[in-house]
């Protein structure tokens, strides 16, 4: 049987997690609940081989990776940027196009700048751009609402945690489903 294209096959998949960074903490007031979901999505990320790439904007500002985020990852691929969108920076489309997946799973901050900009140029690239809208944060909860509906619009899979781990896993009763079931109780 042929699958939805909306479906985040894990062998179709990459997780990006967007600026999740210690300088953007203390604007956004869920971040520790969005760092819970995160950290969910990298540990099925983790447990089912679906590679992950992460970015810091601006580092030099806004710091590090939170710490709990970026150890959670086995093998970190970090692209650090100034533009707003990762894709208009040298060498991270092609990055993206080396690992050879089509569906970009996107999680972090902040939905109405950096992860917007990016999962539009993804999109304008060619890719399927799956927003875990559950595991995204803006300084102002509308601006992350009117990011997530302006993605939505150009063509984004909005989903969330669950979803995609679900998705990732695809059956019940299989080493896959063994490994996730911790991660979603």
């Amino acid at each position: 049987m042929v699958r939805s294209e909306y479906i985040a096959s894990r062998e179709d998949s990459l997780l990006l997690i967007i600026d999740f960074q210690q300088g953007m903490l203390k604007a956004i007031d869920s971040w520790e609940t969005i760092a819970g979901k995160v950290k969910q999505i990298i540990a099925a990320a983790n447990a089912l081989d679906v590679p992950i790439l992460l970015t810091e904007q601006y580092k030099k500002g806004l710091g590090e990776t939170l710490p709990e985020i970026i150890h959670a990852i086995r093998s970190p691929l970090v692209f650090h940027k100034e533009h707003f969108s990762a894709c208009l920076e040298d060498g991270f489309l092609s990055t993206v196009q080396s690992i050879r997946r089509h569906k970009i799973v996107v999680v972090g901050m902040e939905s109405h700048v950096c992860v917007l900009q990016t999962c539009l140029d993804l999109i304008q690239s060619g890719f399927q751009v799956h927003l875990v809208a559950d595991a995204v944060a803006s300084r102002v909860d509308e601006n992350r609402d009117t990011a997530i509906n302006l993605l939505r619009q150009a063509g984004a899979v909005v989903s969330s945690t669950e979803i995609v781990i679900f998705q990732w896993a695809c059956r019940a009763n299989t080493d896959a489903f063994r490994k996730i079931l911790p991660i979603v109780k």
